[in-house]
C-alpha cells in the first residue's frame, strides 16, 4: 500500500513516514510545484495510490472533488491546525485504523483523519486520532 504525499505537507512530513516504514510518493518526485491537483489525483487513480493532503478546500472545489470520483481516488485529508511533523505522528500512530478504513471502504472516497484530542497531554504516549468518512 503506497501513500502520494501533497506538496502541502513538504518534505518532513514523507521523510518521517518513510522513517517509519510506511511506503510513500512524494509530490516532487513526480511533478512541478505548480501542477494542478486534477493532475496528480488523476495520476494517483491510475497508480491506485492513497492520497494525503492537508488541503481541506479540495472537498469544495467541484473540479476537484469530480477528479477525485473520476479517478477513483482514496483521499485522506489530515485535520488539525498544527505543524506536518504532528500531522505526520498523527498518521504513523493512526494508520492501523487508515488500513482497516480502506478495507472496509471502496474508492472513490475522500476521508479525514483526525488528531487525538488527547494528543496535547502528554507527547510522550503514543495515541491514534480517528478515521471517518466526509465523501
Amino acid at each position: 500500500m503506497k501513500f502520494f504525499t501533497d506538496r502541502d505537507l513538504g518534505k518532513l512530513f514523507p521523510k518521517l513516514l518513510t522513517e517509519s516504514g510506511i511506503k510513500d510518493i512524494r509530490h516532487s518526485d513526480y511533478f512541478k510545484d505548480n501542477a494542478s491537483d486534477q493532475e496528480w489525483i488523476s495520476m494517483a487513480g491510475k497508480k491506485g495510490w492513497f492520497c494525503l493532503s492537508h488541503n481541506k478546500k479540495i472537498r469544495y472545489i467541484s473540479t476537484q472533488k469530480e477528479a477525485v470520483k473520476r479517478s477513483r481516488v482514496g483521499l485522506f485529508l489530515l485535520v488539525g491546525h498544527t505543524d506536518n511533523r504532528e500531522l505526520a505522528k498523527n498518521f504513523i500512530n493512526t494508520i492501523y485504523k487508515v488500513k482497516r478504513f480502506i478495507k472496509k471502504n471502496k474508492r472513490p472516497f475522500i476521508a479525514k483523519i483526525y488528531r487525538s484530542s488527547k494528543m496535547h497531554e502528554n507527547p510522550n504516549i503514543k495515541r491514534s486520532g480517528d478515521v471517518k468518512l466526509w465523501v
